[in-house]
């Protein structure tokens, strides 16, 4: 093959890629930027068919229509937990739609630090290529617990549930925390309100093992 005609098939193959690529614009966003560790953290991912065709967004089992990349400040990698397949989604052309997708389902975010995230998201037959969004920033900070009661869940293991006060995003808010006794790790971590300072919050366990909160909301 002649240098020619190797750039121009060269020429070829740049112009269909960038033509695929063209089809979708993709753009991503976290509302919410100081998380605590082991709390959701909601990336919206808003995807807008430029085809002019209908399109059906689907996994094809080897390959996720929607994926992620997540590093640390280092440049390390976040690792991922290997979940199920997104479910499909159909976009008309012309059409703009959005994805909530909680990272911490999909990604092993369970220490703090500061985090960079990016979507991709894959047409049906384009295997590794795809549309790349925006890179957005995150990061996770730990917070001293002033509540903790450790309860047996049978099987010789163990649960110590938490209660965490911590201020973002100009607000103060208590949090329930579930650690697993073995690994030290967060099984869940979810907000129970804005709070008042004014008044320490009182928790206890009861028999069932259920944790029972008051305190003084907003």
């Amino acid at each position: 093959m002649s240098r020619r005609a190797s750039s121009l098939l060269i020429a070829l193959i740049l112009t269909i890629t960038g033509a695929a690529q063209a089809q979708l614009a993709a753009s991503l966003r976290i509302p919410k930027k100081t998380h605590l560790t082991g709390e959701p953290v909601i990336a919206i991912v808003t995807i807008t068919n430029h085809s002019g065709r209908d399109l059906i967004l689907q996994s094809d089992g080897r390959f996720q229509w929607l994926d992620f990349t997540i590093k640390n400040s280092s440049g390390r990698l976040i690792n991922s937990r290997r979940t199920g397949l997104f479910g499909p989604m159909k976009i008309t052309a012309g059409q703009t739609m959005a994805r909530e997708v909680d990272l911490t389902e999909h990604f092993l975010l369970g220490e703090p630090g500061n985090f960079t995230v990016a979507a991709s998201i894959k047409l049906p037959g384009q295997g590794t290529e795809g549309t790349s969004s925006n890179r957005a920033f995150f990061n996770q900070v730990n917070s001293r617990h002033h509540w903790s009661q450790k309860v047996g869940v049978g099987g010789g293991n163990t649960r110590e549930y938490r209660l965490i006060q911590f201020a973002s995003d100009s607000k103060t808010r208590l949090y329930a925390q579930i650690m697993d006794g073995k690994t030290g790790e967060s099984v869940r971590t979810f907000p129970l309100g804005d709070m008042l300072s004014l008044r320490k919050p009182v928790a206890t366990v009861d028999r069932q093992q259920r944790m029972h909160v008051m305190f003084l909301g907003t």
